[in-house]
């Protein structure tokens, strides 16, 4: 029966049928196989369907989705004129027609060092006439030469062209208008229609052939692409594939470039200048009294005789000598991530224990590195095997009493909408959790942003407003977190010298003591 059975299956009748069924679970193999390798190494993009699901600037998971929608309600900003497809210096704000008056005291009484101070400032424009709308972005500080001392202030916005400076009576003031509402109109429609302004390049490199090719958070048009979205956190990152070569070919990560596209919004970039550029006027008030030692307006702190005082309740002791520093971290295992803002702190402590990127005291027993953030990075040149996601890094930390992290990032994130900025502080906040809840005993360091010397270039890609922005949302991600802050903000604005993306050396000692005197809390003994 068997014998008659396998016959009549294997009757010539029936080949079609099996060599139809055999090609059909081959091509089946094909198929599945290249599905597996496009989902591994490279995504070929449509414009109708994975360019809007898979590939945004704004798009979070839904419970991340939730936080930044409340976290995106602490920088709404006052709305700003309605601009048409062109308007005129002339009708937005100018620092040298706006006036301030300062509000007399509660009670009709004199001034003393250490009252609160409001400063009533009312915007004009070229024309002299008053605004009427808010939305200027003004920073205020009190400064004396004379006692090389400053203080930070805190602007109310009434949103009807008035401003309150508020802070501490110490000394005398200047008003810096940053930008006026009209410029922060046009760097608000900057982010939402040209996210991508800011462009990358990776080489590829196979046998004798090398290819660039561009890169970013997200891709838009249809090509085929090679995707390096980091399996771990989630972080996306996108090349557009070279022809004929492979995605495993890539081997450098660099800035590539601006794209500057503003035709619809200005006339000239003399123009835009002027709109984004910012101006400062000063104001002074004679009054009695000595400094005193502390303030309670709420500011991070002020400089006196060139020393950062904290208010926070910290202690900041003075480390003046290589000797010093290296006393506080003996046995210390200090590990710095972020953008060059970081590096720079590194490169201040490194002057005493020499060593690139990684430095080693014996005696002290002391080690000291530095690993940049991974991308969006607008370095000139990284190699690939070096690009690393902080939170990815932290999860490698021991940690412990003994161990010292320190993160700043917040520069390389300023063109982009902000989703893109919370979804990396959210990956960073989880792996600072971890770290502490693995290691209590290990220092976390937080550094904030600063403002910087504005051209009409970093206006347009790094602006002040865009690091504020940023700033707020940084403090609110990490407010509930084991962590310590040195306010770069308030450092580099309390103080006379100018702003600089990277604060002279002055600000920077002043910063590396706060520091040091987190780690070192009694000092360098």
């Amino acid at each position: 029966m068997r014998s008659r059975a396998y016959r009549r299956i294997c009757s010539p009748k029936f080949r079609p049928f099996y060599l139809t069924l055999v090609l059909s679970i081959i091509i089946l193999l094909l198929y599945s196989n290249w599905v597996t390798y496009l989902t591994t190494y490279e995504v070929v993009k449509t414009p109708n369907s994975i360019a809007k699901h898979s590939c945004s600037f704004h798009s979070l998971p839904p419970k991340e989705a939730h936080l930044a929608d409340l976290l995106k309600q602490l920088i709404i900003w006052p709305k700003g004129p309605d601009l048409a497809s062109f308007f005129f210096l002339y009708d937005t704000s100018d620092p040298a027609r706006s006036s301030f008056t300062i509000l007399p005291p509660n009670g009709g009484r004199s001034w003393h060092v250490g009252d609160q101070l409001e400063v009533l400032i009312k915007m004009y424009d070229f024309y002299g006439r008053p605004k009427e709308f808010g939305g200027d972005f003004l920073l205020v500080r009190l400064h004396n030469p004379i006692l090389d001392a400053g203080v930070a202030g805190k602007v109310l916005d009434h949103r009807n062209g008035t401003y309150s400076a508020i802070f501490s009576l110490l000394w005398e003031g200047r008003v810096i208008l940053v930008h006026p509402s009209e410029g922060i109109v046009v760097l608000e429609k900057l982010t939402q229609e040209q996210p991508d302004r800011i462009y990358f390049r990776s080489l590829f490199r196979q046998g004798s052939v090398n290819k660039s090719a561009i890169c970013n958070i997200c891709l838009n048009k249809p090509h085929r692409l090679c995707n390096y979205s980091d399996p771990i956190t989630g972080e996306p990152w996108f090349c557009y594939k070279p022809k004929n070569i492979s995605c495993n070919a890539r081997i450098t990560h660099s800035k590539g470039g601006f794209i500057q596209n503003l035709q619809v919004l200005i006339i000239t970039q003399h123009y835009m200048y002027f709109i984004l550029f910012y101006s400062a006027f000063n104001y002074f008030l004679d009054y009695p009294g000595e400094v005193r030692n502390a303030v309670s307006n709420g500011p991070a702190g002020y400089y006196y005789l060139g020393v950062w005082r904290a208010l926070d309740g910290t202690t900041v002791h003075q480390f003046n000598t290589a000797t010093e520093i290296s006393q506080c971290l003996k046995n210390k295992r200090i590990h710095l991530y972020g953008d060059s803002t970081i590096r720079q702190w590194f490169e201040y402590l490194n002057g005493t224990l020499p060593g690139p990127f990684l430095a080693l005291d014996y005696t002290n027993n002391i080690l000291l590195t530095f690993r940049s953030h991974g991308p969006p990075i607008r370095f000139r040149y990284v190699p690939v095997s070096q690009l690393r996601y902080i939170a990815n890094e932290l999860d490698r930390v021991v940690g412990g009493e003994n161990t010292v992290v320190i993160i700043g990032i917040w520069s390389h994130f300023s063109t982009f909408p902000v989703e893109v900025y919370i979804r990396r502080l959210l990956n960073v906040r989880k792996a600072v959790v971890r770290l502490l809840n693995r290691a209590p005993g290990t220092l976390v360091i937080i550094r904030t942003a600063n403002p910087k010397t504005l051209t009409l270039y970093e206006s347009l890609t790094n602006s002040d407003w865009y690091s504020l922005q940023r700033d707020k949302i940084l403090r609110a991600i990490f407010q509930r977190v084991k962590v310590k802050l040195v306010d770069a903000w308030e450092m580099t604005v309390a103080h006379h010298l100018p702003h600089n993306l990277h604060p002279q050396p002055p600000i920077i000692k002043n910063m590396i003591n706060v520091i040091l005197s987190y780690i070192c809390p009694k000092g360098a003994s």
